[in-house]
């Protein structure tokens, strides 16, 4: 049973009162010791558990005190299936949050202090306040200002020369998203290199490098951390960019890297041990998979931009398929494509070979082109039963053909 929100937003117990066993004074108790916590220094951490709210993809809060700029915080971080998304509030702001979700959307809130802890259960017919020996008794850090371990810190010279970074090495405000972007691209990638074995990881591809962030982060990762020989090439179509990071990659002292200015579909990608391709547009992202298949690389890393070539297709074919009442709203076409497309190009990497992952990669308040398709090398030859999966989704749909078909010569 949920106790609704006014059952107890009423007034604190007094300090030193024992548990009264009446439904208000439990969560109002609660919520006391929380304040006195927060204000003797003796908080830990508070932990929200046993979600029922309505949003699927939430799993659980956790909450810790910090210090920001001077001022005891409260910094909660929430849990998703695919990311976190974290939070600093003050007291009032975060006993107003707290009162409004706990016996609400959350049935179980512990608090940990270092004098006690206690937890408060509404998973009964009427909540349960328990008081237990503190399991953890030392000081918490406060710190929260201090320098977060990243794969690629803010110190890199290149990152002042892209203008992610000023010239004392800050990031710039107006670049902290593509900062994050570029750490959490190497957080996904460098397990995945390091699995490559060092005599099969020679030559890494960028596909439409643009400006070249990740292909400076991967080439410095490989340098630095994985001590890897390996060369790294951006391919780009502007010649303005290509100039410009083979200038900064000159000046930062990367020899292992390098930009060729050209399209994906003509680049000659032999000898490609990994090939990576972000945001590249609608087909184009279909001739970086192919161009990694046909270099038989050992990983093929996409972040697809646009699905225009399949979203045209079921368009034509959407009144005379099963999903017509779907397909006649724009918005639904537009996710189905999304998904049709990132499907099937998985299905053909393990046609291929290739073990496949499609997952999102950063939370979509960065960017919504945050769809990561991965494929690993498992084997070699041609899986029929995946090709077989590929056609029955394109009668299903009434689609013609994937792009990526016609570029691994399918057709």
């Amino acid at each position: 049973m949920l106790w609704p929100r006014q059952a107890y937003i009423g007034g604190s117990a007094s300090a030193g009162t024992s548990i009264i066993d009446t439904p208000l004074s439990k969560p109002d108790q609660f919520f006391s010791a929380l304040q006195a916590a927060f204000a003797d220094g003796s908080l830990v951490r508070i932990a929200l558990r046993a979600y029922v709210g309505d949003h699927e993809a939430l799993k659980t809060v956790d909450i810790k005190p910090v210090i920001i700029k001077r001022q005891n915080q409260l910094s909660f971080t929430w849990h998703y299936k695919t990311r976190d998304v974290v939070k600093n509030h003050d007291l009032d702001e975060s006993m107003e949050t707290l009162r409004g979700i706990v016996g609400i959307e959350f049935n179980l809130a512990q608090l940990f202090t270092t004098a006690g802890d206690w937890s408060l259960d509404f998973q009964g017919k009427s909540p349960k306040l328990k008081q237990s020996a503190a399991t953890q008794t030392a000081p918490v850090s406060l710190a929260h200002d201090r320098a977060k371990a990243r794969a690629i810190p803010a110190g890199k010279p290149w990152l002042r020369d892209l203008g992610v970074t000023d010239a004392e090495g800050k990031v710039i405000p107006s670049a902290q998203d593509k900062f994050r972007q570029i750490n959490r691209y190497v957080e996904i990638l460098g397990p995945l290199l390091k699995a490559i074995r060092p005599d099969r990881l020679k030559r890494v591809v960028d596909m439409g490098s643009g400006k070249g962030y990740l292909t400076f982060a991967v080439a410095d990762f490989l340098a630095q951390t994985l001590q890897s020989g390996a060369q790294v090439v951006g391919v780009e179509m502007r010649p303005d960019m290509v100039r410009l990071c083979n200038e900064i990659a000159g000046k930062v002292g990367l020899a292992q890297l390098g930009f060729a200015q050209g399209s994906i579909a003509d680049y000659d990608s032999a000898g490609a041990s990994v090939l990576i391709a972000l945001h590249a547009c609608d087909t184009a992202t279909d001739d970086a998979i192919a161009k990694g298949i046909a270099a038989d690389a050992e990983l093929i890393v996409v972040a697809p931009c646009c699905h225009k070539q399949i979203r045209r297709e079921i368009e034509a074919a959407a009144a005379s398929t099963p999903l017509d009442y779907l397909l006649r709203h724009g918005i639904f076409v537009e996710r189905q494509a999304e998904m049709v497309t990132d499907g099937i190009r998985a299905l053909l990497l393990e046609a291929h070979g290739y073990s496949s992952k499609v997952f999102e990669f950063i939370s979509d308040q960065h960017t919504p082109k945050n769809v990561m398709i991965v494929g690993e090398r498992t084997g070699r030859g041609r899986n029929a039963a995946a090709l077989e999966k590929v056609a029955a989704a394109k009668a299903f749909l009434g689609i013609r053909r994937h792009y990526l078909e016609t570029a691994l010569g399918l057709e």
